[in-house]
């Protein structure tokens, strides 16, 4: 057996194992969901606790959690012992991740915490052990073998512990109706938060850098405008500020091509009427799509009266990472 063949053959075991899993789930495991949604929603916190590589796993399932709108924290049981139990208040859910279900570690603090009236969830691979005998609701994460070659290394378990961690978290999302917004705002700097969170409006040039003109201004004096504002495109509005049309620089190259003389004339006659524009409480990933749509490069921000408010460039959406 070659290299590949033994790399496929530990994807394969995992993912039988992973199928067992979701075979036996059952009514602990919605007596679980249960468990930590209504902690959650009493405003309490799922507390995560394991050792060695069901430690690391832990982590991962806190991580999850905390981010899909579930606060959860790490306690390693060494520390609880040394009073990091002080971490726990009434009301939080103690999360114990153990295989054999008779880790030194975790069942020396079983006794403080039950003092401490907390409720206990266990993912155990043993449903007989005392961790399991001391929980409120226990879920099986028993694995018939490892991955590993030798039956040595945590491998099938920690991956069937961590899918199941997976899948606690994302049923509780979608029973709590978290939304994506929600995932937006625990998630600011990432991709998802950029595009869900920033509006039009953060993301535009503001009226003072744009080229407003009137109707009547000759189209020299409308060029010069545009130059000084180092902007592609004039902005036309009425006598109560109200948006009319738009004088771009392409608009210029194809009427120079049959109007030689259009400098001296009012650009009035050379607008592009009910041109695109985007409201600034919109969000800003749509400018994408408009830009991308309508094959141009400058849209224009209005308010609710349709007043110029703003104009954002092609440019400026590789500049806030939308592009």
């Amino acid at each position: 057996m070659n290299h590949l063949e033994r790399a496929r053959r530990v994807i394969e075991l995992e993912i039988a194992e992973l199928k067992r899993l979701g075979e036996r789930l059952d009514g602990s495991f919605l007596s679980a969901v249960e468990l930590v949604r209504s902690c959650v929603e009493n405003r309490g916190k799922i507390v995560v606790c394991g050792v060695g590589k069901s430690g690391a796993v832990g982590e991962k399932i806190a991580a999850t959690l905390t981010s899909t709108g579930c606060p959860a924290v790490v306690l390693h049981p060494v520390n609880a012992l040394h009073g990091d139990l002080g971490l726990i208040a009434d009301g939080d859910v103690l999360l114990v991740l153990s295989y054999s279900g008779e880790t030194e570690e975790l069942l020396a603090i079983l006794p403080a915490v039950a003092r401490l009236g907390v409720r206990i969830l266990a993912f155990t691979g043993n449903p007989n052990s005392t961790l399991a005998q001391g929980s409120m609701v226990v879920v099986d994460t028993n694995v018939e073998r490892e991955a590993c070659p030798l039956e040595l290394a945590p491998t099938s378990s920690t991956t069937v512990m961590m899918a199941l961690g997976d899948a606690l978290a994302m049923v509780l999302l979608e029973a709590r109706g978290f939304t994506r917004e929600e995932f937006a705002l625990y998630h600011p700097s990432g991709s998802l938060g950029r595009t869900l969170l920033l509006k039009v409006r953060d993301i535009m040039r503001d009226k003072s850098q744009m080229a407003v003109i009137t109707p009547q201004m000759l189209v020299r004096d409308v060029l010069h405008e545009m130059s000084e504002h180092k902007a592609g495109a004039a902005v036309a509005v009425g006598e109560d500020g109200r948006m009319l049309g738009i004088f771009t620089h392409g608009d210029f190259a194809r009427h120079f091509q049959t109007t030689p003389e259009i400098g001296e004339k009012a650009v009035k006659q050379f607008l592009t009427l009910k041109p695109v524009c985007v409201r600034g409480d919109r969000l800003a990933a749509e400018v994408l799509l408009i830009l991308e749509n309508h094959r141009i490069d400058e849209v224009v921000v209005l308010d609710a009266e349709d007043r110029p408010i703003g104009v954002v460039d092609s440019q400026d959406l590789a500049r806030w990472r939308l592009a």
